[in-house]
């Protein structure tokens, strides 16, 4: 590697090496506005002694609504010099939504984008802890003049590394979300494992373009100054700006598969433009094979990295590196999760008895890592069910472990289809099925039946321009899968609901056919 890790205890340490070692290299790039590491550094320190002049204090929460932005890290950098966590709202919530997050996280002073200050009016006079509003950008602009009264803060004594410096809130598939608190300590330590064993060099450059709501956007963004290579931070995933950031060279990108799918159907131009990437890495959602098959060949030249993980954990846990992907040996472990970061211990166990499985059975996978949340925030029970007292992180998934370490996740406990006493892992249906030319994208869920308990749904998208009868695509999947594995019927959709993480949302496509049912599996 042409890189070397500065070592770090506090999350800042990363940015004030960087502002020591070259203060006059570009740190972020946005808005057509470069940051040198030294102005970014200076930056933070500002945000810092702002929020101590705002009241702001050890243990104290604060928030930023807005999409992608140099101020989410210099506020959240900021908050670590004194012991502050923030959260990152999610700017895609609708009004309820919206204000369950800022009242349950409690913050004290909340940033918010001129882009959505209307959408935040809707529910200002709702908000319970809220004494301090700061506008971020556009004609009324507060953010600058705000940074610009911070007398640059150095950390504070008393900060530790256990303080909680962001509060994530979890997707929330299934009821309201809950909010992941992570330490400097735990996101250190995930800061350092996520950039996996992928190459870099003085020329490179990081397109930032997921959301800095969901955790990969976030700890992406933070991944720079590790590396030692500037951010070309874009405010949300749009066409233009991806191919903006690609013109401007960037080297690096981490993307959902979502994305990748939506660039293989703008045509051979959008994926020559991201052939010249160096590194890709994927992940939050599982990579149908035609479409990372599709990639591969297109990004001949481009190492790839698959990661696996979640936000109790800060994101990445398991890594699919480069090497794995093209094992020519073992082509099944393109669809793996690979294997465990640094400093993480994984077991598969029995989710019923909490005993280990015989090795390559499959079971619930659990996790021990420095990387883990702490707790959610203000909710023990919730906690407990997380987090065994040995420090196992459960995470709910059902997954598998080959003979050489490699993780296959299977299903969602709370989504594995039981039908006629034989279990259904919808991963393996749905790979099947993505093999179908006609299909762009594709969700299996279990759905009641009288005689089986549950049998299996597809539910499907087409690409532009092509289809397939229900009966035709039956026949697919009977030639390729067990009978009980076979959906008994089949829904054609325009396309399939997702969160902002792009997640498919399976509790929305299960919800009409189990509302009067006694029972959810």
């Amino acid at each position: 590697m042409a890189f070397t890790i500065p070592p770090a205890t506090y999350l800042t340490d990363f940015l004030a090496f960087r502002a020591t070692e070259k203060p006059d290299g570009p740190c972020w790039i946005f808005n057509g506005r470069t940051w040198s590491w030294a102005e970014a550094w200076t930056s933070v320190r500002q945000a810092a002694g702002a929020l101590v002049a705002d009241g702001v204090q050890r243990g104290d929460r604060i928030a930023i609504l807005d999409k992608n932005n140099t101020a989410v890290l210099q506020v959240l950098l900021g908050g670590c010099q004194i012991g502050a966590a923030t959260t990152v709202v999610n700017w895609r919530l609708a009004g309820d939504e919206l204000d369950y997050v800022l009242n349950d996280c409690g913050a004290k002073v909340v940033f918010v984008g001129h882009q959505l200050i209307d959408q935040f009016e809707l529910v200002r006079d709702r908000l319970e802890h809220v004494e301090k509003v700061i506008v971020v950008g556009g004609e009324n602009d507060e953010f600058e003049a705000w940074l610009a009264t911070g007398k640059p803060t150095d950390r504070q004594p008393d900060v530790d590394p256990e303080d909680i410096c962001v509060v994530m809130y979890s997707s929330g598939t299934t009821g309201r979300p809950k909010g992941v608190q992570l330490s400097q300590h735990a996101m250190v330590e995930h800061s350092v494992n996520g950039v996996g064993d992928t190459t870099y060099d003085d020329t490179d450059m990081a397109l930032v373009a997921m959301p800095m709501f969901h955790v990969g956007g976030t700890s992406y963004a933070l991944t720079g100054p590790v590396i030692g290579i500037p951010g070309y931070i874009i405010s949300e995933v749009d066409a233009m700006q991806l191919a903006g950031g690609m013109l401007a060279g960037c080297t690096h990108v981490f993307l959902v598969p979502a994305v990748v799918a939506a660039l293989i159907a703008a045509g051979p131009e959008a994926m020559a433009l991201f052939s010249k990437l160096k590194g890709f890495g994927y992940g939050a959602a599982p990579m149908p094979l035609p479409i990372l098959r599709a990639a591969m060949e297109a990004w001949p030249n481009t190492e790839f990295q698959q990661v696996y993980g979640m936000t109790e954990m800060g994101g990445v846990i398991t890594v699919l590196n480069d090497a794995a992907h093209r094992d020519a040996a073992h082509p099944e472990r393109l669809v793996s999760a690979g294997v465990p970061v640094a400093h993480a211990e994984m077991r598969v166990v029995d989710p019923i008895t909490l005993d280990d499985v015989a090795p390559g059975n499959s079971g619930e996978v659990w996790f021990r890592t420095p990387q883990a949340t702490a707790g959610y925030l203000g909710k023990p029970e919730a906690t407990a069910e997380l987090l065994t007292p040995e420090g196992w992180l459960r995470t709910g998934d059902i997954g598998r472990v080959d003979e050489d370490g490699f993780l296959f996740i299977e299903d969602r406990i709370k989504d594995m289809i039981i039908t006629g006493g034989e279990n259904v892992y919808s991963p393996e249906v749905e790979r099947v099925l993505a093999e179908h030319p006609a299909i762009a994208e594709i969700a299996i869920i279990g759905v009641p039946d009288d005689r089986w308990g549950e049998t299996v749904k597809a539910v499907v998208a087409f690409k532009p321009e092509q289809s397939a009868t229900a009966e035709e695509l039956t026949e697919f999947a009977r030639e390729r899968l067990a009978k009980y594995k076979v959906p008994t019927s089949i829904d054609i959709v325009e396309a399939l609901p997702r969160n902002p993480s792009g997640k498919i949302l399976k509790r929305d496509l299960r919800k009409p056919y189990w509302s009067d049912q006694d029972r959810q599996v």
